[in-house]
Formats: structure tokens, C-alpha cells, sequence
């Protein structure tokens, strides 16, 4: 386990997905994030490459061959390599393999890179192209936070509060986690979403561009807040296990597959492509 540490904040990061497992609050003396209970949610806050949500029959496609790909990709159960680390940042690396090329047939090297700076934590994914040809990929951030923050509250004392007054549409995702066509508004008066304990009850809210930038867990009964800003992302998956005391903010460039026909990864919905001798770089920052 790799640990960062400030005045303000103590981090672990599993070397297994190069996962966060801790976000403590040394302010507050609170555990920021979700602690993976097995029966409910086994994840703390994985990274998702090189796709984001599902793909149709779990089959990625690639230049007319198929490859077999489960929902959010490999890194998150992927070992990877710790590149460097001290106080304040540690990066870590899973490059191309036998393995990975099996189902994802790219030369890449995938780092995620944790910085401390004050208050907030900055994670930063990189996709190195080690190829003779572009590399198409999705990556996001999965992080599950504990709410409520304090024992003796409730889940529904917090709410979710946006950047800027939104007028935001869901994107509705059918049983098999893929994007039914069917899109359904979910009102946010005074830039506040409410936490309750139905609001994922048909699964993710899925945001396609928002206006808003950062989103900020708040409650109606006290001034302590954990904001996710995700400036290099464009889509914004929100997520609970319905019951479980914790809220997913998910900065995201990809998505899930659509219902329907296979689509050619160059042409999935939002991908992204890094070109040969370039690097693919995006931050976002969780702060307290």
C-alpha cells in the first residue's frame, strides 16, 4: 500500500488497479472513502480503461475482429507498477502486455498519477502511445464516497450540489447497462440534487456535457463538503448501490455502447484517440 500524507489529508492507493482505498479527512477525522464492503459494492474507486460502461455482448471491436471486454475495461483489476512515490505524489504504470493485447490489441501505457496539494487530491491518467498506429481508448474515475460523513446522520440530510444551474437530462441505460435511447429530466432547483435512497434505483444517471465542471456533496445539517472538479471531462456518471451509504461522482471520457449494432471502437460514442509519439493527459481532483 502506498501512502501520501499533508496536514490536511491521508491518501492509500492499492497498487491492484492503482486504487484508492483511503481519503481520510485528518481535519475532521473522517474517512472520505467508500471501504468496499464485499456484500454490497467490492470497489473503492477504480479506474476505468480503455472503456467506460458496457459494451454490447461484451465484445469490443476493432478493425473487424472482435475481442471479449467486461464492463469499465481491465485496469481496475489489473496489477500495476509503482513508478515513483513520496509524500505528497505517487504514479503508477500498466503497459501493453501479452495479456492485454489478447483483448485490446494496442501497444499503451496507461499511469495514473495521485498528487496532494493542500486540501485536494489530483488524479491524473495517462495514455502513452508505444504504437505504429493511434490508439483509441476510454478512461474515467469511479470514486465512491462515504455518505453520510458523520455517524448519527442520515442519507438523506446531504445533496448533491452543481457548478452552475443546470437543466439536465439522464441518459437511461437499459438492463444490460447499455444506452436504451431514452433520455428522462432530473430537476436540479437551486443547483441541488438531493441524495435519496431511490435515486439510482434504475441505475446510473448519465450526463452528456453539462454545464458544470464540479459537484460538490453538501448537508442541510452542517458546513463539511467533499467537491469532485473534472475540468478535462466532458460526460459525468453519478451511482449508488440502491441502500448503501455512499455516492459515486464519475468523471468520464467514454461511455457505454448504445443498444443495437457493434460500433468500431474508432467510432464509439466520445473516444478518444492519441496519436503515435503522443501523450493522452487529463486531471481531476477530489478536495475537502
Amino acid at each position: 500500500m502506498t501512502i501520501l500524507e499533508n496536514e490536511f489529508l491521508k491518501v492509500a492507493i492499492d497498487s491492484k488497479g492503482a486504487q484508492l482505498t483511503s481519503i481520510f479527512n485528518k481535519e475532521t477525522n473522517v474517512e472520505q472513502l467508500w471501504q468496499a464492503d464485499a456484500n454490497i459494492w467490492g470497489y473503492h474507486a477504480p479506474n476505468l480503461f480503455p472503456i467506460v460502461g458496457g459494451l454490447l455482448n461484451n465484445e469490443l471491436h476493432v478493425n473487424g475482429q472482435t475481442y471479449p471486454m467486461s464492463r469499465h475495461g481491465f485496469a481496475r483489476t489489473s496489477d500495476f507498477i509503482l513508478l515513483e512515490s513520496d509524500e505528497a505524489h505517487a504514479g503508477f504504470s500498466l503497459p501493453h502486455s501479452e495479456k492485454t493485447m489478447a483483448v485490446y490489441p494496442f501497444r499503451f501505457d496507461f499511469q495514473v498519477l495521485y498528487t496532494l496539494i493542500d486540501n485536494a487530491l489530483r488524479v491524473t491518467y495517462k495514455v502513452i502511445n508505444r504504437d505504429n498506429k493511434p490508439v483509441y481508448f476510454s478512461v474515467g474515475g469511479h470514486p465512491a464516497f462515504n455518505v453520510p460523513f458523520n455517524a448519527g446522520e442520515s442519507y438523506e440530510d446531504y445533496y448533491l450540489e452543481f457548478e452552475a444551474q443546470e437543466n439536465l437530462e439522464t441518459h437511461l441505460l437499459n438492463k444490460d447497462g447499455l444506452f436504451s435511447g431514452e433520455t428522462q429530466p432530473v430537476p436540479t432547483p437551486n443547483k441541488q440534487l438531493p441524495l435519496t435512497r431511490d435515486l439510482f434505483t434504475a441505475d446510473a444517471l448519465v450526463f452528456k456535457n453539462p454545464q458544470s465542471r464540479m459537484v460538490t456533496i453538501k448537508s442541510t445539517k452542517h458546513d463539511q463538503s467533499l467537491s469532485v472538479e473534472f475540468p478535462h471531462f466532458n460526460y459525468l456518471g453519478l451511482w449508488a448501490k440502491p441502500g448503501a451509504n455512499f455516492v459515486c461522482i464519475e468523471p468520464w471520457l467514454g461511455c457505454a455502447d448504445s443498444a443495437g449494432d457493434p460500433k468500431d471502437i474508432t467510432v464509439k460514442e466520445n473516444i478518444q484517440k492519441v496519436v503515435t509519439g503522443h501523450v493522452f493527459e487529463a486531471s481531476y481532483y477530489i478536495s475537502v
